[in-house]
């Protein structure tokens, strides 16, 4: 688990509920991370505090963009997407370089 930071909380998808989004400059706890090659690898991210459940469909996890991290964490960071089973890629680090952004 690491801490991110939402930078962005704009364009709410409809089928997420304003009670289960997401809110700018709060922190939250990354419990595991995906990648999405249905979706041209699009790297999404699942909260401690906050379960996206059925009723989100088709979401199941928050784009890792809209998040920001501190350098001193990436390390934990990126152990975490090492650990998730989905994670296979061999430039991983690389991937994430471009789509998290790090303070």
């Amino acid at each position: 688990m690491c801490r991110l930071l939402c930078i962005d909380s704009a364009n709410r998808p409809k089928e997420i509920p304003k009670n289960k989004w997401i809110t700018k400059d709060m922190e939250y706890t990354a419990i595991w991370i995906t990648i999405h090659p249905e979706q041209n690898n699009i790297q999404g991210v699942q909260l401690a505090e906050i379960s996206l459940d059925e009723t989100c469909f088709p979401y199941e996890t928050f784009k890792l963009s809209r998040f920001a991290i501190n350098a001193e964490d990436f390390e934990e960071f990126l152990q975490l997407a090492k650990d998730c089973s989905e994670v296979n890629i061999e430039n991983l680090e690389e991937l994430l370089k471009e789509e998290v952004h790090v303070l």
